[in-house]
């Protein structure tokens, strides 16, 4: 049985629609005709195919060049997910196509439309109409029936279909994007109020879940085909990149890119005469389909690719994007996120950069705003004088810490982007953008983690003990606390094997753009090393943050492997490759909202609880009890006093101390200054005759057992940094594993009206 032409484009065209969000009605369009055979002699620039099986018809719009001169059968076969619905063989001329019976040479326009009957419809499957992004495609191959060549395929083209059904939805972006944004928030605000605690879990989980988006978005970003809903699902993220499109920015970035000595991409504005293709098979077939340069051409990609037979004849003109021998362009990659995300491919980086700075400038102006707020609203007595006092005293230092926080979550996406744009060269001025933020952000998170690790070191060697200074300490916790608050206290130097990861995946992605094998078992090693890493260290703060991180690095891994699957490297069906991008999306689909919903209902009940750090459980490190506590106490006594002045000096921050300065600390001469003005002797007093005592190997804790604000009820011993867990200093009271209660302790006398001291290190339950 014959079948018109229309029946296959139909077909495919309905198929393809299972891709995008709601329509007003059923709808299968196609906007790319790619050639499938090399050597091929009928290729199009220009092709979109509308059905709307609604009125029975089918708009086709082309505009091809022809080499086949002569009478030609057209064997059409139509697939989902690599699964063979149609197979036809269709001749025009029963057909009465124009310029198709018999085919002739030169440039072939045509614009018609075509009638379908409701028995042509029927044949369609109604899911083809609603599944979103469906992975179906129709391919003709020309088959000569006359002349020296009757029988053999002289020419193959393949159409991807679309429905306009698809999961990359604006929903889901603000969605995801307002809850990350909204855990962070309310960590800042618990912390400013002083639950330190509960303010750490909640911006840690937080800070964790941005990285999972992130590493969807990497995925995107790859160079590695993949499925149409792959690509649609990792578009989702792309707004962690930064890669969100505003049309006055594009036109800036285009103007500054001409002015500073570029050539900007004009992919959109030829759109409407030029096809784009979407790349989501194996590259090797496109390069034998349209006559392009080896992959390694794909390193190059504003430069057009000639035929093979030309290279040796013709230099290579620059370009915005791989273009075929017939004028359409191909798009994959970070390439390819540009076009889905309507950016030209030219002013990509800067569209990430630009919003990487605005985010810093719109944050910076709101910590000030709120300052000056919360010290309004006090000298209006709308607000209680203590309220936000640590925020208000140094909040400076807090706008520091902040900023190293947001430099952090930007790392990714400058890596990426930076060291994509050395291999673009799109003018000088972009060239030098990149160096500097890549250099400078590199060296801001290095000396940070320097820092981190020398102030972890020195807290070591005085008080055998890391949580120490980098908890106690108020200027510390608030300027560098961003890179250890996450991990326990011994696992404080873990930021630096997280910013390598980070720094490799990232030239994985941007070198490696034409490589998509290599690119995906690099993906594999560099995951399966964080997965072995998280699982045997645990480096996070406790049990349940380990979990969560742990889960992260586990459906990372897997992505990987999946990854690997999209390159076609086995040779698999392609049903097989169609089936695992169904099964990642809906993998992740799941694990997203699960952590969504996680993080939703923590911060939530942290937020309406009345004791916020109540909910969780102290940390084996002891770190809350080195905090200065903020939580009000029902009396206040000279003991909570003299401790309150021990850590700072003040309710608020002792501005005396700055890390910056080695020589100041809450450990050093700081400490021994602000307390030998009260009497009361310090550390370095108590120990003048440490050499002589025979203890040269490390100074004792400056929380001195013979201190009185000390409760006199059993021997003092600082916190060992080897201890299975390492009890607080103020915290003698507490047996020791294996251990009872030292004699004369009553835990109930105690539980009446815990001191600061005691609350956090278990006096309370």
């Amino acid at each position: 049985m014959r079948l018109s032409i229309a029946r296959p484009f139909a077909a495919l065209t309905a198929l393809a629609g299972l891709v995008a969000p709601v329509a007003a009605e059923p709808i299968l369009q196609s906007n790319s005709l790619n050639s499938c055979q090399e050597n091929s002699g009928f290729q199009a620039s220009l092709f979109k195919v509308v059905f709307t099986p609604n009125n029975l018809t089918a708009n086709i719009d082309i505009v091809a060049v022809s080499s086949v001169q002569g009478s030609v059968l057209f064997d059409v076969d139509v697939t989902a997910y690599g699964f063979s619905i149609i197979k036809q063989t269709i001749d025009p001329c029963k057909v009465g196509l124009p310029g198709l019976c018999p085919m002739t040479a030169g440039k072939i326009p045509l614009n018609f439309n075509i009638g379908l009957k409701q028995s042509d419809i029927e044949m369609i499957p109604g899911i083809a109409y609603t599944f979103p992004d469906l992975d179906a495609k129709v391919k003709v191959f020309f088959n000569m029936t006359d002349g020296p060549e009757q029988g053999r395929s002289v020419a193959c083209v393949e159409a991807d279909i679309s429905n306009g059904k698809t999961v990359d939805l604006l929903g889901v972006k603000w969605a995801t994007a307002l809850v990350a944004f909204f855990a962070l928030v309310s960590s800042a605000i618990m912390s400013g109020l002083g639950h330190y605690n509960a303010a750490s879990h909640v911006a840690a989980n937080a800070l964790s879940l941005f990285g999972y988006f992130q590493a969807q978005a990497m995925i995107g970003l790859t160079g590695v085909p993949l499925p149409p809903i792959v690509m649609s699902w990792t578009q989702d993220f792309q707004w962690s990149m930064g890669i969100v499109r505003l049309d006055w920015m594009q036109d800036i970035f285009t103007w500054y890119q001409r002015a500073t000595g570029g050539t900007a991409a004009t992919i959109f504005d030829s759109i409407q005469t030029v096809s784009v293709q979407v790349e989501k098979r194996s590259l090797s077939v496109v390069e034998a389909g349209t006559g392009l340069v080896s992959r390694s051409a794909a390193m190059m990609p504003r430069s057009i690719v000639e035929p093979v037979a030309d290279l040796t004849k013709r230099a290579l003109l620059k370009r915005a994007n791989i273009q075929t021998s017939s004028g359409s362009y191909i798009v994959y990659g970070i390439q390819r996120v540009a076009f889905r995300a309507g950016i030209e491919t030219t002013n990509l980086f800067m569209t990430s950069l630009t919003f990487f700075c605005l985010m810093i400038i719109f944050v910076s102006a709101s910590v000030a705003a709120f300052k000056y707020a919360c010290e309004l609203a006090v000298k209006q007595k709308w607000m209680a004088s203590d309220k936000f006092l640590d925020f208000r005293n140094g909040w400076l230092t807090v706008l520091k810490g902040i900023l190293f926080r947001l430099t952090l979550i930007g790392w990714p996406s400058m890596t990426i982007l930076c060291l994509w744009e050395f291999t673009q060269n799109d003018s000088p001025a972009l060239m030098v953008l990149a160096i500097f933020f890549l250099v400078g952000m590199a060296a801001t998170l290095g000396w940070a983690a320097a820092k981190v690790i020398r102030i972890a070191r020195r807290s070591i060697l005085m008080h055998n003990n890391p949580a120490y200074i980098l908890f106690s300490d108020p200027q510390a916790l608030n300027k560098w606390g961003f890179l250890y608050v996450q991990f326990r206290a011994s696992a404080y130097y873990f930021i630096l094997p997280v910013l390598g990861y980070l720094l490799v995946k990232g030239m994985f992605i941007a070198f490696a753009q034409g490589k998509s094998t290599a690119q995906a078992v690099g993906f594999i090693i560099i995951e399966a090393a964080a997965l072995i890493a998280a699982s045997v260290l645990r480096p996070w703060m406790d049990k349940s943050t380990n979990s969560f991180n742990i889960a992260i690095c586990a459906i990372n891994f897997v992505n990987s492997i999946f990854l690997l699957i999209f390159t076609e490297v086995f040779n698999q069906p392609p049903i097989v490759t169609g089936v695992v991008g169904i099964v990642l999306w809906i993998a992740n689909a799941i694990f997203a909202l699960v952590l969504l919903l996680m993080l939703i209902a923590t911060t939530v009940m942290v937020i309406f609880r009345e004791n916020p750090d109540g909910r969780y459980q102290f940390m084996a490190d002891d770190r809350t009890s080195f905090m200065k506590s903020q939580t009000h106490l029902t009396t206040t006594t000279e003991l909570d006093a003299l401790a309150v002045t021990a850590r700072g000096g003040k309710e608020g921050f002792n501005k005396g101390l700055d890390l910056d300065d080695d020589a100041e600390s809450i450990t050093s001469d700081s400490l021994r200054r602000q307390t030998e003005h009260l009497g009361v002797p310090s550390a370095a007093a108590s120990n003048n005759n440490f050499h002589n005592n025979g203890y040269n190997s490390r100074p004792r804790s400056p929380a001195d057992p013979s201190m009185p604000f000390f409760p006199a009820d059993g021997p003092r011993s600082p916190p060992r940094y080897n201890d299975k867990r390492a009890p607080s200093p103020f915290d003698g009271g507490a047996p020791q594993y294996g251990q009872q209660s030292p004699p004369g302790f009553n835990r109930a006398q105690n539980n009446a009206s815990p001191s600061p001291w005691q609350r956090g290190a278990g006096y309370e339950h």
